[in-house]
């Protein structure tokens, strides 16, 4: 697609948002079944449910916008789920391995919050006030998706990890 207007950039930037958020539909029930951590493992199954509207919020904007709802490949979101695949790879089950998890969803929630934010923007400017409350509302909830990873870690999965391997001496 050649980019060449504010409208081009926009709905390229929408068309990697919703391959990204499809790809994640796929992803997080991997993650989720990889964690030992029971309430890391709800807020997985939790945010593919959340994740499943995202996609399905995608597909309302771009009926607003007259388009048809396609995807472009996100080469960013499959360099993150490839970096968390080669996490579950590496590590066995254990906390260390949901610290890892951890990690990798909170580097697609940024990518995300990334995205979303400058898909509100773009609409704002463009005048497309019918799709900037659809598009803040995801933004939000990735915001608070990656808030509810960083009290998971902090409030217990960081301090059980630090115990994987204590045993074999200092770094």
């Amino acid at each position: 697609m050649k980019i060449e207007t504010m409208d081009d950039l926009f709905l390229n930037e929408l068309k990697d948002i919703y391959d990204c958020e499809k790809k994640l539909v796929k992803a997080l029930p991997k993650m989720a079944k990889a964690v030992t951590s029971t309430e890391l493992r709800e807020a997985f199954q939790n945010h593919l449910e959340e994740t499943k509207g995202h996609v399905q919020r995608l597909e309302e904007i771009f009926q607003h916008l007259g388009e048809k709802a396609s995807a472009s490949k996100c080469e960013g979101i499959e360099g993150i789920i490839d970096e968390g695949e080669e996490m579950m790879d590496a590590i066995e089950p254990s906390p260390l391995l949901d610290a890892a998890i951890i990690a990798a969803a909170q580097k697609a929630e940024h990518y995300e919050i990334s995205s979303y934010g400058s898909c509100r923007t773009f609409a704002q400017e463009l005048g497309r006030n019918e799709v900037v409350q659809l598009l803040d509302q995801t933004l939000k909830e990735e915001k608070q998706a990656d808030k509810k990873l960083t009290q998971i870690a902090e409030t217990r999965v960081n301090e059980d990890a630090t115990r994987v391997g204590s045993s074999r001496g200092a770094l």
